[in-house]
């Protein structure tokens, strides 16, 4: 008698980014044969060029920020001198130090994703993959100075999940000495002397002031009329008074046309042909879909305009049998969303009940200093009729925990729809405001309204009684 067995569905994922990582746990708790992909090392550059060294420099410059504000607090720092005289401390920044355990850090959270993977069954290999139809993956992988060997995956789904590059502009390359792009400014031994930041996004401003508070003097240029272009209003102005105050020169409606080495550091030339001399130069001008040559097109995937593949809400795109994760989907690109996107296209693939991701739902964050966390719709929509709320914004300032902390910038501002109150968005600006947002988040995810979000008991004194006093005071009459 014969005896047939069935075969266990074959995951092919190329990437092994937050997208990928997910993908590939998923799959492997569903019972698949999955096979991970990766050019680099498990977590790609979101954990090895990105994300993790990126906030690992921010939380260091939140340190030594802390040590300079503690005098407001009454802390006072000396030491003595031969003679016995009471000296104030310089506060210096070891660089090499810093980004030796930043890099150690990332090292260390790629090899427990590997760890975890292997764990759970999931066949790693370490080389370039490209599609070769619906359903088949080529696998490059160096083999020494004699060539490359070739291997190919055949698989029931495949998950793309490569990710992005920083944009190189022609005019402004890159060299890893003087002039950066954000996966290579940790290879600095010491602060630069003047950071010039082209780009006034999320990546330019993060930078813009982890650098300002580790001692360097930044100019920021800004091709809008305001830093972070795409975020809250309100809370960009707070951001830009809070750098402005801290030392740095933004730069407003000025576009960098080229930045060049000069003998000891770089100039970038304006549009206008003003000239901004500094030390060094971070080029932060956003960032593309690492898709070409991939075999996508060929595939009958569909790609946008810019390059990014086209994926619905479960992550699937136009070959059902292929699905794509994170920043080279034409999805939010925020590791927590590409962790989603993985994790949900699994579950669709395999049969397993899913919830398609709402970008509404998705929270944000920007890691300056003060923090901004998003949620939900924003007040541009509700101002532009897309959205129907109200709006209530309560500064920080009156917070009894952030006088205590000595916190004078930021505020919690939420937004409820007209009529039912129901709780659709919210922003807060403050420290540790990636924290503080999830009671909101929560809020909009099960569609509470602001007299039950305010009838949640916040710890007296908190940053979190902002929320609910500001959902208090949203209260619905009947």
């Amino acid at each position: 008698m014969a005896y047939q067995f069935e075969r266990k569905h074959r995951v092919a994922i190329i990437g092994g980014g937050p997208g990928g990582y997910e993908a590939a746990l998923t799959g492997a708790q569903l019972g698949a044969e999955v096979t991970l992909i990766e050019r680099v090392g498990v977590g790609g550059s979101a954990v090895l060029t990105d994300v993790v060294p990126s906030k690992t420099l921010i939380a260091t410059a939140e340190a030594t920020k802390s040590i300079g504000e503690a005098a407001d607090l009454g802390v006072q720092f000396f030491s003595r001198s031969d003679s016995g005289r009471p000296v104030r401390p310089e506060v210096t920044v070891n660089f090499s130090a810093v980004n030796a355990r930043l890099l150690r850090l990332a090292r260390q959270q790629s090899e427990d994703m590997k760890a975890q993977l292997m764990k759970s069954g999931v066949r790693i290999i370490q080389g370039h993959g490209r599609l070769d139809g619906a359903q088949r993956v080529i696998v490059s992988t160096a083999r020494g100075p004699k060539g490359t060997d070739f291997d190919e995956i055949d698989a029931d789904t495949i998950v793309l999940s490569m990710g992005a590059s920083p944009r190189i502009l022609p005019t402004a390359v890159p060299d890893g000495e003087r002039i950066f792009t954000w996966t290579q400014l940790y290879t600095l031994t010491e602060a630069p002397e003047h950071l010039i930041v082209v780009g006034s996004g999320v990546t330019g401003a993060e930078f813009a002031s982890a650098y300002t508070a580790l001692g360097s003097k930044v100019t920021l240029i800004s091709s809008r009329d305001q830093v972070l272009p795409g975020s809250d209003a309100d809370a960009a102005m707070v951001i830009e008074d809070v750098f402005t105050r801290n030392g740095m020169t933004v730069l407003s409606k000025s576009r960098a046309d080229s930045v060049v080495r000069t003998a000891d550091g770089v100039r970038a030339t304006l549009a206008d042909g003003r000239t901004v001399d500094g030390s060094h130069c971070l080029i932060a001008v956003g960032a593309i879909p690492n898709t070409a040559g991939m075999g996508i097109e060929e595939a009958g995937v569909q790609l946008t305009d810019g390059g990014h593949i086209r994926v619905n809400r479960v992550a699937r795109t136009s070959v059902p049998s292929i699905y794509a994760a994170g920043d080279c989907s034409d999805f939010l690109p925020l590791a927590s969303v590409a962790s989603m996107q993985g994790r949900t296209a699994m579950l669709h693939a395999m049969g397993d009940a899913v919830n398609p991701t709402e970008l509404r739902n998705v929270t944000s964050n920007i890691f300056t200093s003060p923090e901004i966390a998003t949620v939900g719709w924003t007040q541009k929509q509700i101002e532009d009729g897309i959205a129907q709320g109200v709006i209530y914004k309560l500064p920080l300032s009156q917070n009894p925990r952030a006088k205590m902390m000595g916190v004078k910038d930021g505020f919690v501002k939420l937004f409820a729809r007209t009529g039912s109150g129901t709780v659709i968005g919210g922003v807060i600006v403050a420290p540790r405001a990636s924290e503080l947002i999830l009671p909101i988040a929560l809020a909009v995810e099960h569609r509470l309204n602001v007299d039950q979000l305010a009838r949640a008991f916040s710890v007296y004194p908190s940053l979190t009684g902002s929320i609910t006093d500001a959902a208090r005071a949203m209260h619905i009459v009947d």
